[in-house]
This record gives structure tokens, sequence and C-alpha cells, in this order.
């Protein structure tokens, strides 16, 4: 049984939590690795440079579009490629525990799922939401 009192409230700190971490995640490409390591890396990896961009401006506005609760479903589906991705090029052939060299596949996994549970879940409390057009019903006859 789901308690519809507390489910937004469960959705909002789902929403926040991975919101901040996108955030952290790709401040840490930014300041730390810098985006011409990042896009570096990508090509160690035989990913285009223009990929590496992408990701980091997804995981930004994505984050913050988190953060904020505005197209929570949408932005939750989109960055279930993203680690889809991670497992294949990067994670996957280091093995399943993430503390193994390289980071094993466990966490990007387990991202995964939760992005789902979240594009399921929805807004939750206390998101902003885009205005959307109201339809109307036009009688027949």
């Amino acid at each position: 049984m789901i308690d519809t009192r507390t489910a937004p409230y469960a959705a909002l700190v789902l929403r926040l939590a991975m919101g901040l971490l996108f955030i952290a995640h790709d401040a840490v490409k930014l300041f730390v690795f810098t985006p011409a390591g990042v896009v570096g890396f990508f090509g160690k990896l035989g990913l285009p440079a223009p990929l590496a961009y992408a990701t980091m401006t997804g995981e930004l506005v994505g984050g913050v579009l988190l953060l904020l609760g505005m197209q929570t479903r949408w932005v939750a589906l989109a960055f279930v490629p993203l680690m889809l991705g991670t497992i294949a090029t990067v994670h996957g052939a280091n093995g399943w525990m993430f503390t193994a060299p390289g980071g094993g596949w466990e966490y990007p996994a387990f991202w995964t799922v939760a992005l789902l549970g979240l594009a399921l879940l929805g807004d939750g409390a206390y998101a902003l939401k885009l205005p959307v057009r109201e339809r109307t019903a036009h009688a027949i006859g």
C-alpha cells in the first residue's frame, strides 16, 4: 500500500538527492578534471568530443531541473541512457563493485533503477511546474 500522505515527500527526497549528486558529479568534471580533461578521457574511450560537452551540460542542466522539480519524469528518463552508456563504455568491464579499479558497474546500475523509480513517482512535493496549456473538449454536432 502506498501512503499518499508521505509519497510526495519520498519523491522530493529522491529528486533532491539525485539533482544534487548530478550537479556535484558535473562540478568534479568541470573544476577537477576540467572540460579539456573530460574531452580527452572521452577520446580515450573512442567517444567524440561533442559527447563530453553534451554530458557535462546535461548533468548540470538536468541536475538543476531535478532540484527545481521541473519536468522531473522527462529529465529522469533522459538520464537513463547516460547511465547505461557509462556502464557500456566505462564501468562495465571493471566488474561488479564500484570500489574495483576504475569503478564497477554497480553504482551506475543503481542510478539507472533510481532514475526509473523517480520517473514513475514524478515531481513530488515542492516542485515548480511549468504551465501546461489546458485542453478543451469541443462539442460534437
